[in-house]
Parts: C-alpha cells; structure tokens; sequence
C-alpha cells in the first residue's frame, strides 16, 4: 500500500472530513557508490545463471546497469580475447576510435589517458566530409578509413552507425587495419544486426551482440567497463 498521510478537519455542517494525501517518495540512498552496488546486486539477481566468465562478466553488468535491459546483456557474444585484449590496448596507451561523437563524449578519458591513449573521433572532419561527397558516400565509411591509419592497434567502439562497422570488417579482412579491439553494437533496424554477425565471423579479438538492439550507450559501457578492469589490474 502506497505511504500516505492524513489531514482531518470538518465540514461547515459539523461532519467530519477526512483528507489522505500521499507521501513523498524517499529514495532508498543518494550516495553514489551504494547506488551502484545496490544495482549490480539487482542485476546479479535477475539476471540469474548466464555463460559468461568471470572475466567477461563485469563487461555485461555494464551493460545492464546502463541499459536496464536484461536481454541486450545476454545477447552480448565476446572473442575469446577480447576482454584481455581491450585491457591490454588501454594499458598501452593505444587510441580509442568513437564512430560518432556520443559514444566518444560517453567514455572516462581520465582513465583512458592514464595510460597515455586518448579518445578520437573523425566522422566530423572536414577532410572526411569532403572525401565522402566526392565518393558519394557515408562519412562514417570515410571515417574508418582515416581511422585505421591512424589508430593502430586500437580499439574501435562502434555504436552508432553500421556503415561503418561493415567498412572496418572490410578492412581487417584486406589487411588494411589492425586493430586490438572491436566494439561491435550498432543499433537499428537497416544491416545492424547483420553487420554483427559478420564481425562475429572475424580471427580477431571483438565484442558484439546479437540482434537489432545495442547503441551508443552500449558501446560506452563496454569502454568503460574495459578501462576501469585495467586501471583496477595490478
């Protein structure tokens, strides 16, 4: 039963009234860190038995905690490296490519920068937009392109467009790119879900999900997820 009040006075013919008004909400906490913890308790929770390692977990508890969504957590896929080898990325210092500027303004770069990297996005150069009218194409595919010549080695957090997550597969696959960790989770409903399964198919280190769902969020909470393992690595 909701929390309520009671107020009572009486009528101008002598009956008594009775007025009952709700009570403000409280929250069950306003301290940060209890507020976390008491929501990865609930994820644990519901979430219930999964697959995942416990190297992998605390990457979908990211997730969870940023999306509320209990089924986009479980459809995350992981590369057998690929937690070791986004760790291993931030640690050295490599860049962290955004595909578009909210996934780059969602991550940590004190954490990213502790280690010497940094946090690029190049969908809004100028450069990038002007080679992609003269092809007549997206400038998230030009983006890439630049991208992999200048971001060796580093992580790649696509979350936005799916262009450009097909332009990085192409790639990797001639060779052109290196990179040490995809992130792989455009949202939509146009070659989404399919850009995906084609990252899944790749020899190199990636994390991606199943299905349409996913989003800029989502690749800044595997980020961030990543980044916090390797500044908490001794």
């Amino acid at each position: 039963m909701p929390n309520r009040t009671r107020s009572s006075g009486t009528y101008s013919n002598g009956r008594e009234r009775t007025t009952v008004t709700p009570r403000e909400f409280q929250p069950v906490t306003t301290r940060p860190e209890e507020i976390e913890q008491l929501s990865f308790r609930i994820i644990t929770e519901e979430l219930g038995e999964h697959s995942f390692t416990d190297e992998q977990y605390p990457v979908v508890q990211r997730v969870i905690h940023a999306s509320a969504d209990f089924e986009l957590g479980r459809s995350l896929l992981f590369h057998p490296d690929a937690v070791r080898a986004g760790i291993a990325a931030i640690r050295a210092g490599k860049p962290v490519v955004a595909d578009v500027q909210m996934v780059q303004v969602g991550i940590s770069k004190p954490r990213i920068q502790r280690f010497g990297g940094d946090v690029r996005v190049y969908i809004s150069d100028p450069d990038v937009a002007a080679e992609a009218k003269r092809l007549g194409t997206t400038r998230a595919i030009v983006s890439m392109r630049k991208a992999v010549r200048e971001a060796e080695g580093g992580i790649f957090a696509i979350g936005n467009a799916p262009t450009a997550l097909l332009e990085l597969i192409r790639l990797v696959r001639t060779g052109e790119a290196n990179p040490g960790l995809i992130v792989g989770v455009p949202v939509g409903f146009v070659s989404a879900a399919e850009s995906k399964e084609e990252l899944a198919k790749l020899d190199v280190p990636f994390i991606t999900n199943r299905g349409r769902k996913g989003g800029s969020p989502t690749a800044v909470a595997i980020v961030n997820a990543l980044s916090l393992m390797a500044e908490q690595e001794k």
